[in-house]
């Protein structure tokens, strides 16, 4: 029987979920999420718990934030003068803004509070310093 290793090239059907059991991301309605282990193209916790799976093996995965995005930086929260917003943007919690540096990188921000004259934004990925939990299951390993 053929388990998951490293390089092989897996398809999997998942849920992902947070700890109070609310889903983030899934693909039900869609193909499985088709990746090469090892490439660093996904979490490190998900790669090592799809390790040595077999084909058609259903898993519940717990990824503690330190091997999926890591805890938030709090250097990466700012706080931004409304003036220095494009006069179209009308900032609203949730929203997301891209901000580049003089080098031209892009940097993806979420707005996480409006005030009279400021906005803070936060540039850390959505699920920082969140555990994570993912319902798997392996569909094809090549």
């Amino acid at each position: 029987m053929s388990l998951v290793k490293e390089n092989n090239t897996v398809k999997v059907n998942y849920t992902g979920k947070l700890s109070d059991g609310q889903i983030f991301d899934s693909s039900e309605g869609k193909e499985p999420l088709e990746f090469t282990l090892g490439k660093g193209q996904l979490i490190p916790g998900f790669e090592k718990g799809v390790l040595n799976m077999k084909l058609n093996e259903k898993k519940t995965i717990s990824i503690p934030k330190e091997e999926a995005y890591g805890d938030v930086i709090a250097e990466l929260i700012h706080e931004v003068e409304k003036a220095h917003l494009p006069e179209e943007i009308k900032p609203e919690v949730g929203m997301g803004l891209i901000s580049k540096s003089p080098d031209g990188q892009e940097m993806n921000l979420m707005v996480v509070e409006v005030k009279d004259q400021t906005i803070v934004v936060d540039g850390n990925h959505p699920l920082a310093g969140k555990d994570l939990i993912f319902d798997v299951e392996i569909v094809a390993i090549s």
